[in-house]
């Protein structure tokens, strides 16, 4: 269960849950005194104080008083970090393709399956839920923002850096209330997403084949392309030529072309990562690599392309549904091996690259499996980074939040302990500087399991 904390009492408990006042108003000022500031953006500092004030952090450093207006947490013992950013995740959106109609003709039909892969004008920033339950509950993983993703479709649509709750709403005299999803959106749009492995078509339809996606793909940057040359033909000429159809698709295309907007490439395999970088080049597309399960064999390739690397932490996992003594192909016993070796490549050769939970279905599990990551040779510092700064680069709002830094949005987590370490418990969550009250489970080992695994 997860709720915003209203309280007017003072207190200096590291772990002590404070008080619910339903009337009261949200306390706006907090300082963690004494603590361990893991501030990602630099080295970390072994006992300081970080205070937050009106959702931003005020001041952070070994140096820092906490106000006299404060409520303060006494921070021996703990360790004070960035909120953690999963940089995919479709909780709280409402972006499923509508129910297919009564077609009349073979032209009707054709109209509707393009409009479920094609949706590149699908904004996730418009179809979020505020205060969606599965989002918030994130937080109890130490998650404060997640880039919002559309997942289904070919074109899959923009994402956008959202944080998994909202502030309180402001009194509303005498105007009209503002929409609440906008309390929630850090950024948006991110990038334009694109499924570009594996997956052929949705739902049976066209394409349902690996080629067939291909071409499709390919066939909707080549239309787009088309699309930007008639409508330069059209306002150059004023009279005497054909308008260019109207086609929102095709024209929310237009920002990847340009490069205004990075495009991001749902590739897991070697090869299908290496098509994504392909494809980029051809259309001249700034290119992000999401999923990535094999990145760690064209790290050379990414770093070339000046590709970003979101890695998907969602690890694959044995069937329930196999005899205990089965035999497996051995391409997916290397696979579950290999799983969680990949970003020590990555951060070896220098590609920016974060973490996402892909079809996780445990919050929890976001936090074990990266863990898995560092046992398997990331550094830790490195991974921290990728749960933090390195997402909010990727993300372009790494002057916003995904640090410990004076003025950026208080998204700040506080444990009991080192981040990776099995029996750490994640105390305090702040999104926005309000402190969201986290029933935290049980202290347990980790090693999550994956798809599937739940």
């Amino acid at each position: 269960m997860i709720r915003f904390v209203r309280s007017s009492v003072c207190i200096a408990a590291a772990a002590v849950a404070f008080a619910i006042s339903p009337g009261a108003q949200a306390p706006a000022v907090y300082a963690v005194k004494g603590a361990k500031l893991v501030t990602a953006s630099g080295a970390p500092l072994a006992s300081g104080t970080i205070v937050m004030r009106n959702g931003l952090i005020e001041a952070v450093g070994a140096d820092v008083q906490a106000p006299a207006d404060a409520i303060v947490i006494e921070g021996a013992n703990l360790s004070v970090y960035p909120g953690l950013i999963d940089m995919g995740n479709a909780a709280g959106l409402d972006a499923a393709p509508p129910t297919a109609p009564a077609f009349r003709t073979l032209e009707e039909a054709e109209r509707w399956k393009r409009s479920i892969i094609l949706r590149p004008e699908l904004e996730a920033a418009r179809v979020l839920r505020p205060d969606a339950p599965e989002l918030s509950r994130l937080a109890a993983a130490g998650v404060t923002s997640v880039l919002a993703t559309p997942n289904s479709g070919l074109f899959k649509g923009q994402s956008a850096l959202v944080n998994v709750t909202a502030p309180a709403d402001e009194p509303q005299i005498g105007a009209v209330a503002d929409p609440r999803r906008g309390l929630q959106i850090v950024r948006t749009p991110v990038a334009l997403h694109v499924a570009l492995g594996g997956g052929g078509g949705r739902g049976g339809g066209y394409p349902a084949s690996l080629l067939g996606t291909i071409s499709f793909v390919r066939q909707g940057f080549l239309d787009a392309q088309h699309q930007q040359l008639e409508r330069q033909r059209y306002d150059k000429a004023k009279t005497g030529v054909a308008r260019p159809m109207f086609d929102p698709s095709l024209d929310a295309i237009q920002t990847a072309l340009a490069r205004t907007l990075p495009v991001a490439f749902e590739a897991e395999l070697a090869r299908e990562i290496l098509r994504a970088l392909t494809m980029a080049k051809d259309f001249n597309l700034d290119p992000v690599i999401t999923g990535a399960r094999e990145a760690d064999q064209v790290v050379a390739d990414l770093k070339a392309r000046n590709a970003r690397v979101i890695f998907g932490l969602d690890f694959p996992a044995r069937s329930r549904a196999l005899p205990p003594d089965a035999d497996e192909p051995i391409r997916e016993l290397r696979a579950r091996a290999n799983a969680a070796k990949p970003p020590a490549a990555l951060e070896k050769e220098g590609v920016l690259f974060a973490f996402s939970s892909g079809s996780i279905q445990q919050p929890r599990d976001f936090l074990r499996n990266a863990a898995r990551t560092v046992k398997e040779g990331l550094p830790a510092d490195a991974a921290v980074r990728a749960l933090t700064i390195n997402a909010a680069r990727i993300a372009g709002a790494a002057d916003r939040v995904g640090s410990l830094e004076k003025g950026k949005i208080a998204n700040v987590i506080v444990t009991d302990g080192d981040l990776f370490e099995d029996r750490t418990r994640i105390l305090h969550v702040f999104v926005d500087g309000r402190r969201v009250e986290v029933e935290a489970p049980a202290p347990a080992g980790r090693g999550g399991r994956g798809r599937g695994g739940f």
